[in-house]
């Protein structure tokens, strides 16, 4: 998977692209990460990328042209571009899975006060990763890199890891819910030691019956995902 990042600040994704999983998956070939500086597209030597926003107000606003002419230059070959904005469609894990299946991919970081709005025609997708604001796209592209990375076959040791993860599974049916496919929360884990301080693993997990231990973790986390996330059960 190829995927290019554009962004003002190039150095902050130094640290997060060149440890742990990331940095095996580059290691592998699995992935190629290229961070671009937007300034590098400016159309002046002082590599000005931002300016005042028409109709006054305050703070900059990123020009188009300097995105324009990246994207040009970048696009020939990509199947994706997307706009790092808080107006974007909320990240999730099933849109990971999708762009886990993806050879080439576009992330552009918003900044200042905005986007110049006629970026919308030359992305594909605006995505968020909560309501909240950031100080720009930076982090958030970092978010969907590490979360599309390690989805990427072979990039795990152990493939199956993913699939009884919080957002993946498990997928259990339950007549309450009325559920067969659904986004559940993962179940509680433990390892040794077996008491600590009181706190004792549940005697389930010590049992050696497989069977038991699978359907008490369904149990657990439905349970848990009633309790903190009922939304994910509607």
């Amino acid at each position: 998977m190829l995927i290019h990042i554009l962004t003002l600040f190039p150095q902050m994704f130094q640290g997060p692209f060149a440890e742990s999983i990331i940095k095996r998956a580059q290691e592998k070939k699995l992935v190629e990460i290229n961070i671009h500086n937007l300034r590098n597209w400016a159309n002046d030597k002082r590599g000005t990328v931002d300016d005042r926003p028409y109709g006054g107000g305050a703070g900059m606003v990123l020009m188009i042209e300097p995105i324009y002419n990246a994207l040009k230059s970048l696009k020939p070959k990509i199947e994706k571009t997307v706009l790092l904005s808080p107006r974007g469609k909320v990240w999730n894990q099933e849109m990971a899975r999708k762009y886990a299946k993806l050879k080439h991919l576009i992330l552009v970081c918003g900044h200042y006060e905005g986007v110049d709005e006629r970026i919308k025609k030359f992305v594909d997708e605006e995505i968020s990763i909560g309501d909240y604001v950031l100080t720009g796209g930076e982090i958030p592209a970092m978010a969907l890199v590490d979360s599309i990375v390690r989805l990427i076959p072979g990039v795990l040791e152990k493939e199956e890891a993913t699939k009884f993860e919080s957002f993946s599974g498990p997928q259990i049916p339950n007549a309450t819910y009325n559920i067969l496919h659904t986004r559940l929360l993962e179940y509680p884990q433990y390892t040794r030691p077996e008491n600590f301080q009181g706190q004792k693993v549940p005697k389930i997990l010590l049992s050696g019956n497989h069977q038991a231990i699978a359907k008490w973790r369904q149990e657990q986390a439905l349970k848990l995902t009633k309790k903190r996330r009922p939304d994910l059960l509607r």
